[in-house]
């Protein structure tokens, strides 16, 4: 997999992340629902949908940003959400979202990342990650490192973006990603370089079959995609053994 950061600089890929995702935290949700049409949202209810027959206690949200999957997976009824990003930026705003609706006592937000996080072995139903995994320095690291935090049996569910492969959804999504995401980012953020950043990041991730793969090749057993809104994102579910 291609490495693409956010900055080209000599500065690790996570400490770059980390500073784009500060620079744009006081905007994402803003951006994220406009630039989505509010699509994002509909894709969130069903990856939580999708996990909800393992009934998770202990959920993991990784790159858990402004907390819109852990504040999601609340309708799981779990019995605690720890929720890890790199951004204290983006956490701000999440701890705010989860204190207006009272659930500090079952979802923290704490600094961390999938691949040097450090919960107990086998102590995780579920982990969530919504948008980030193509934002991790070393992917396969990551996946493993959550695989062992996983109890046997618990699962993984990823929603990430992906490249459209059929006409006309596939023009449609360059144009959009060219032109519009960048202008857009540029006008209501103050890093411009974010939203040039989402494509190159989509375009290199090795999505659908490729993942699967990989989530095969780091040691999940029943891992599979869905295709969502005609390749625009999919959601990926695998297993521990």
């Amino acid at each position: 997999m291609e490495t693409v950061t956010p900055y080209n600089t000599n500065d690790s890929k996570k400490n770059q992340v980390a500073h784009m995702f500060d620079n744009i935290a006081f905007r994402y949700d803003f951006l994220n629902s406009l630039l989505s049409l509010g699509i994002h949202k509909g894709w969130r209810k069903k990856c939580i949908a999708l996990i909800s027959s393992k009934k998770p206690k202990f959920i993991l949200d990784v790159a858990t940003g402004t907390a819109d999957f852990a504040i999601g997976a609340l309708k799981l009824n779990p019995t605690k959400i720890t929720g890890i990003d790199i951004s204290e930026g983006m956490m701000k705003f999440g701890r705010e979202k989860i204190k207006k609706i009272n659930a500090e006592s079952i979802i923290n937000l704490t600094y961390g990342d999938a691949e040097t996080c450090d919960i107990s072995d086998n102590s995780i139903d579920a982990i969530t990650v919504g948008f980030g995994v193509r934002n991790f320095e070393h992917l396969e690291k990551g996946l493993i490192n959550m695989n062992r935090m996983l109890k046997p049996g618990g699962q993984i569910c990823i929603l990430e973006f992906s490249t459209p492969r059929k006409t006309p959804f596939k023009q449609f999504y360059k144009f959009y990603f060219k032109y519009v995401t960048p202008t857009l980012g540029k006008i209501f953020s103050k890093d411009a370089r974010a939203y040039t950043y989402l494509p190159e990041s989509i375009k290199v991730f090795p999505d659908n079959e490729n993942f699967v793969e990989i989530l095969n090749k780091c040691g999940y057993t029943n891992a599979s995609y869905q295709s969502l809104s005609f390749g625009l994102a999919a959601i990926y579910l695998a297993d521990k053994k």
